[in-house]
């Protein structure tokens, strides 16, 4: 399934994007789609890792507490 999309392009990526399109002998729609495409990877891969560095900080933290609450423990455990 497909959807009409009516956009507007400054100036110079039209151009350039005209030029590649040209080069490498693509429809236009198809290389669109493919740049879209290839975009909305990169971007899900730069938000899984924003999310992981936050969730590693956390995790992290997590861990630190822990460690603490057991040398705690261990401190009163007879020698």
């Amino acid at each position: 399934m497909s959807k009409t999309l009516s956009l507007k392009l400054q100036d110079d990526i039209f151009t350039e994007t005209e030029e590649v399109i040209a080069a490498v002998h693509k429809p236009r729609n198809l290389y669109i789609n493919d740049a879209l495409s290839f975009y909305n990877s990169f971007m899900k891969r730069t938000l899984m890792r924003t999310r992981l560095k936050k969730e590693s900080r956390l995790v992290s933290e997590s861990s630190l507490e822990a460690l603490q609450e057991l040398e705690l423990i261990e401190d009163k455990l007879p020698r």
